[in-house]
C-alpha cells in the first residue's frame, strides 16, 4: 500500500547492485512512495549487477559514479540539479573490505587495503555531503542516510576493518549533521541495520552462522531488507523533519538484548 509519502521529492540512491541489496529495496519502496531519483554506483560494481533492471521497473536513470572521486561526484551532483532542481533525500549504501574479501585477520591487516576500506565506507559520505552542500544542491529539510551496522559499536569476528569504517561513518554524520542542520535544516543520520541477507554480507566468513544467532538474540527477529526499505522511506520524509545526527538501530531489538530465551535453550541444548 502506498501512502504518498515522498511524492514531489527528488534524490540520489547509491548503491543499489542486485535484488538482494538495501539500496534496491528502498529504491523500490521510494518509488512506490512518489519519490523520483538518479540510481548511481561505482562503475565496476554496475558491470556486476542488474542496475539496469531497477532503473526500468522505477524509471529512473542510471549515472555512473566512483563514490570516492569528488570529481565523479561533481558531475553526478551537476546532474542531479539540472534534472530535479535540487535534491530532497540521498541513500549512501556503499560499503567495501579487500581485507574482508581476502580473508586477511585482523591482527595482521594489509594498511593499504584498510585505506581503502576506509575512503570507500565511510570517507565517501563526507565527500558525498561536501560537494552537495558545496554545490548548493540540497533543498530544505532534505534528508541524508547511510547504513551502518553494530560493528561499530561492538566487537564481531570476521568483521575487522569495517568496524572502523562504521564507526567513522556514523562520525562523520553526526559531524556533518551539525553544519547542514545550521545551513538549510537538513538532516544526516545512520541506520544500523540487523545482519542481512545481501550480496555483500555473504561475503563476510560465518555469516550464515552470526544470522541465526543474531536472529534468535534479536526479540522481533532480525529487521528483513525490505523492513529497512521501509524505514528508509520513513526517514526520508517529512514525519521525521526534528531527527538528526543519530545512529538509530533498526535490529528488531538485538542491540538492547542480553540474552534471549531461545539463546538460553540453545545453551541447554549444547551441554546435554
Amino acid at each position: 500500500m502506498s501512502y504518498n509519502l515522498l511524492k514531489g521529492k527528488k534524490g540520489i540512491i547509491f548503491g543499489a547492485l542486485d535484488q538482494s541489496s538495501i539500496a534496491w529495496k528502498a529504491a523500490e519502496k521510494a518509488h512506490e512512495e512518489g519519490a523520483e531519483f538518479i540510481l548511481s554506483n561505482a562503475p565496476i560494481a554496475m558491470r556486476m549487477g542488474a542496475i539496469n533492471e531497477l532503473a526500468e521497473k522505477t524509471n529512473s536513470e542510471i549515472i555512473p559514479a566512483d563514490a570516492t572521486s569528488v570529481e565523479d561526484l561533481e558531475k553526478l551532483v551537476a546532474a542531479a540539479k539540472e534534472k530535479f532542481g535540487g535534491i530532497d533525500f540521498i541513500l549512501h549504501s556503499i560499503g567495501m573490505s579487500p581485507n574482508i574479501r581476502k580473508k586477511i585477520p585482523y591482527e595482521d591487516l594489509n594498511y593499504r587495503f584498510f585505506n581503502q576500506s576506509i575512503d570507500v565506507s565511510a570517507l565517501s559520505f563526507h565527500k558525498v555531503m561536501h560537494v552537495a552542500h558545496k554545490m548548493d544542491a540540497l533543498n530544505e529539510h532534505a534528508s541524508i542516510l547511510a547504513l551502518s551496522y553494530i560493528a561499530a559499536q561492538r566487537v564481531f569476528p570476521d568483521y575487522t576493518d569495517m568496524s572502523q569504517a562504521k564507526a567513522m561513518l556514523e562520525s562523520i554524520a553526526r559531524s556533518f549533521g551539525g553544519v547542514l542542520a545550521k545551513s538549510k535544516k537538513v538532516r544526516v543520520n545512520t541506520i544500523s541495520q540487523s545482519p542481512t541477507l545481501t550480496t555483500a554480507g555473504k561475503g563476510i566468513e560465518g555469516f550464515k552462522e552470526f544470522f541465526k544467532f543474531a536472529d534468535d538474540m534479536s526479540p522481533l527477529g532480525n529487521a528483513s531488507s525490505e523492513d529497512c526499505a521501509n524505514y528508509i522511506v520513513m526517514m526520508f520524509s517529512d514525519l521525521t523533519r526534528s531527527v538528526t545526527m543519530q545512529n538509530l538501530m533498526h535490529d528488531g531489538g538485538f542491540s538492547a538484548s542480553g540474552i534471549t530465551s531461545e539463546i538460553i535453550e540453545q545453551i541447554k541444548l549444547d551441554n546435554k
